[in-house]
């Protein structure tokens, strides 16, 4: 059985290792710090079960567990947190986990957890595999023909046959990423965005090449246009990628063999391509238009408690990431920009003089009236009171 444990804290990682390395003796553990690093774990190694972290930097626990059981199935998820709230559990629980354990943990509990799935993993190793598993397996198989094929290596005894029967009139996508340390996640993320799309709209599937790159094969349902699909399909990864990408689409093709010299076209920017940076600008239309929607938010629900992780939650990026974007956007920081429309706006209800300071500082978002003055003396450089007498003065008669 292979265990894999990720968590961003290192004596978390090399205690559960040596705990379960020193109670099972046919046990492997993998360890990852990160979500990205689990990615290229579960990528490239069959595992059975996940000891995970909510809280990491960049992508949390709950979002690789989102993510990762659309193509990874059959995977046991065990939820290891400090935090005990109950949402996190029941979001755990919705999620798949099987099992939701608070930190600090006992060798005890970390021993009986992975007990009952050892037993439960021996007792599937005895057993025939179900059809579905078999399936997903030789689906995993032909893909690695497939990429094999594509990159003039030897595939040995297995053929195409089955692939060409199911796709006599297809097209072939192809994404090229800007590479970087995010790579991994991002291929996870083309892959499951793409694989999803296509088998709403078709049949097909799209394998990782090298690491930048990812090959697709679609056959397309009677009713979908190829130009349609070529638009949503840019549309789609320009949500949910946000970073510079190359999409090639081919006119529909009938020779499978052809493919490997299909693909070198891409290289040479023949062909329908979607460059995502050429038709967006430098920022990219995806980002300008998530940065813009959050603007709006923010000076809609400015008075409200505006964290920045709940604005970014509204346009689906990550923390981290929308800070950055936002500063790219703006030229401001995220804090800096939220206080300069709160100010504002408290500039512009100190000329109502029905209104208290207190009042205003409400209107404004700031609840306690004594951090509102404090903030506004640092931005104007007087109290909200001097503020309105000279305001007052300077009206005409």
């Amino acid at each position: 059985m292979h265990i894999l444990v990720v968590d961003d804290e290192r004596t978390i990682r090399d205690g559960l290792r040596r705990t379960v390395n020193g109670a099972f003796d046919d046990v492997r553990v993998s360890t990852a710090a990160s979500a990205a690093e689990a990615l290229g774990v579960l990528m490239d190694e069959r595992v059975h079960v996940v000891f995970l972290d909510i809280m990491m930097p960049g992508m949390n626990g709950l979002e690789l567990l989102a993510e990762a059981r659309k193509k990874h199935k059959g995977i046991h998820w065990i939820v290891v947190s400090a935090h005990s709230e109950f949402a996190y559990a029941q979001e755990a629980l919705r999620l798949g986990a099987e099992d939701y354990i608070l930190k600090p943990f006992g060798k005890e509990q970390i021993v009986k957890s992975v007990t009952a799935l050892y037993e439960e993993w021996k007792r599937e190793q005895s057993e025939p595999h179900d059809s579905g598993i078999l399936e997903l397996n030789l689906n995993y198989l032909r893909e690695a023909v497939f990429r094999r094929w594509i990159q003039g290596l030897d595939i040995g005894r297995f053929d195409l046959s089955s692939i060409r029967a199911e796709h006599d009139r297809f097209h072939l996508l192809a994404v090229k990423l800007e590479s970087n340390s995010e790579l991994s996640l991002r291929n996870f993320i083309v892959e499951n965005v793409m694989t999803e799309y296509i088998l709403q709209n078709g049949k097909g599937f799209i394998v990782n090449m090298d690491g930048d790159f990812l090959v697709g094969v679609v056959t397309l349902k009677e009713d979908v246009l190829a130009g349609a699909f070529r638009k949503s399909a840019a549309e789609h990864l320009d949500y949910c990628l946000k970073v510079p990408y190359q999409l090639y689409m081919s006119e529909e093709l009938e020779d499978f063999n052809a493919i490997p010299s299909e693909i070198r076209k891409f290289h040479t920017s023949t062909g329908t391509v979607h460059d995502k940076d050429k038709d967006d600008g430098a920022e990219g239309r995806g980002k300008g238009d998530v940065i813009d929607i959050a603007i709006q938010y923010m000076k809609s629900q400015f008075q409200d408690n505006l964290s920045l992780e709940l604005v970014a939650s509204i346009v689906y990026l990550n923390p981290v990431y929308f800070s950055k974007l936002f500063k790219q956007k703006t030229g401001t920081g995220y804090k800096e920009y939220l206080t300069n429309l709160r100010m504002d706006k408290a500039a512009e209800l100190l000329g109502n003089p029905e209104l208290t300071i207190t009042r205003i500082a409400e209107l404004a978002g700031y609840p306690d009236v004594r951090h509102f003055t404090q903030v506004f003396r640092k931005h104007f450089d007087c109290t909200p009171s001097h503020y309105r007498s000279e305001k007052i003065q300077a009206w005409p008669n």
